[in-house]
């Protein structure tokens, strides 16, 4: 749906929405973050929690509605963009909706019924995509893109709610509010640092720059993240509360932990180092030429989100085991970097800024891992050397694949070797260092087939 709409529309339109998606971003924390998380991480929260929840967050959304649309002129006038203040008045009606759907979510995790999730998410990401491309061959422009995040929001929210026996009742504690914001305000103020200063980047480049810069380095970013999203992240959302679960048995946790990292160590280093090596007939063929000026970002935040890999999953395990104070302090350790190598990146240009967070995820990454070593005794050597593995393999593939792109010969043929070579070559090097994780993953493909056929 994405590419299709890339095709049809101009990154203009893209920069627009990823100007409003800025303060979007940044109010969703105040309903999405901190309460959604405290359900999940407790391991007894009952019917009241869930209702006390809901109302919080509720009450929440209203009042961050209500800002956004009184600031909505003021931010129009700062980008000097005139239809942003419809844009954003409109568009900031999704937050109420995120709390409701914030508190389903929570329920879903928290009950590991994840099948309910997909079925929502497919449904909401096809009708959205539709609607969203039709209204943008109708010549809507950039609120094609806002009716599809609307769409995508509301069908996720009808699903859920035929799907999940959740509802909310006239329920209320105030002492289970409490003890959630005692938790969850923590998780709120991490998150919101991460999410401001994440979103600063936007701001600066659509500030200084054009919509259009933006829209490249948002590009960028976005096809990396279709994989961390997909698959990290998913990945994160059963984490969490799998070690919720058993976050006072020590040994388990940091089991789990290790086994976590090496496992998405060998699968997401070669698709994010891949994607940085076929980024040049990757986009051609996927958004035309007047979207190549995002080649370089595509291939420097690959990069940076395979690095921050351990980083995410440092942070799943801190929250998980209860110390939502370490996240906190954690941001305060890691923003004052951030918003210097940010200015210094501004400064100098919008790619300049890719490298510099590309720097900032390695210092980010080391910090979290020294606390994750302390948290639950996994040592940074441990760490280094669980994600070193596949970061080797990755590196030798780059070396052989990446050349071929200055080869004057057709896209499709061009990405269909460098795949295949790929492939190749990371497989045969994890058979030739009888790499663990790949036996790991191997024994259980045998596993679930002797299943399949005893069943059948």
């Amino acid at each position: 749906m994405s590419i299709v709409l890339s095709r049809i529309l101009m990154p203009s339109d893209y920069g627009i929405v990823a100007i409003v998606w800025i303060f979007i971003s940044i109010a969703n924390v105040f309903v999405t973050s901190g309460f959604s998380t405290a359900l999940v991480q407790k391991k007894d929260a009952n019917e009241v929690d869930f209702s006390t929840n809901f109302y919080c967050s509720v009450g929440m959304s209203f009042a961050v509605y209500a800002m956004m649309f009184f600031l909505a002129p003021l931010i129009a006038n700062f980008y000097k963009i005139p239809e942003l203040n419809l844009i954003i008045r409109i568009f900031s009606l999704r937050v109420p909706l995120s709390a409701f759907s914030a508190i389903q979510h929570a329920y879903v995790e928290r009950h590991m019924l994840f099948k309910r999730y997909f079925f929502s998410t497919l449904f909401g990401t096809l009708l959205s995509g539709v609607v969203g491309i039709l209204m943008a061959y109708k010549g809507f422009g950039v609120w094609a893109l806002v009716t599809q995040y609307f769409t995508n929001t509301i069908v996720d929210i009808l699903v859920l709610l035929i799907t999940v026996p959740w509802r909310p009742r006239w329920l209320f504690s105030m002492t289970s509010a409490k003890g959630m914001i005692s938790y969850g305000s923590k998780i709120l103020l991490a998150d919101l640092s991460g999410t401001f200063f994440d979103q600063l980047r936007s701001l600066i480049i659509g500030k200084i720059y054009t919509s259009s810069d933006l829209a490249y380095y948002n590009k960028g970013n976005q096809l990396p993240n279709l994989i961390t999203t997909n698959v990290t992240a998913s990945v994160m959302t059963v984490l969490f509360p799998a070690i919720s679960n058993i976050n006072d048995d020590g040994e388990r946790v940091r089991t789990l932990t290790k086994k976590s990292t090496e496992t998405m160590g060998y699968i997401i280093m070669p698709l994010l180092f891949g994607l940085a090596c076929v980024s040049k007939p990757l986009v051609n063929i996927l958004y035309t030429s007047k979207w190549e000026d995002a080649i370089p970002f595509i291939q420097l935040l690959s990069i940076s989100s395979a690095i921050g890999l351990i980083g995410s999953i440092s942070l799943q395990t801190i929250k998980a085991v209860g110390r939502s104070d370490i996240v906190l302090k954690l941001e305060f350790y890691k923003k004052p970097v951030y918003v210097l190598l940010l200015v210094i990146g501004a400064w100098i240009s919008p790619l300049a800024v890719a490298v510099t967070m590309l720097t900032y995820t390695v210092y980010g990454t080391m910090v979290n891992a020294v606390q994750l070593s302390k948290v639950i005794d996994y040592p940074i050597r441990e760490q280094v050397i669980d994600l070193g593995r596949p970061i080797v393999l990755c590196l030798i593939m780059s070396v052989v694949i990446f050349p071929i792109t200055f080869l004057s010969i057709n896209y499709f043929l061009m990405i269909t070797i460098q795949v295949l070579a790929g492939i190749a070559i990371y497989l045969f090097l994890s058979i030739l260092t009888h790499n663990e994780a790949y036996i790991a993953i191997l024994n259980m493909v045998k596993e679930k087939r002797n299943v399949s056929k005893k069943t059948d």
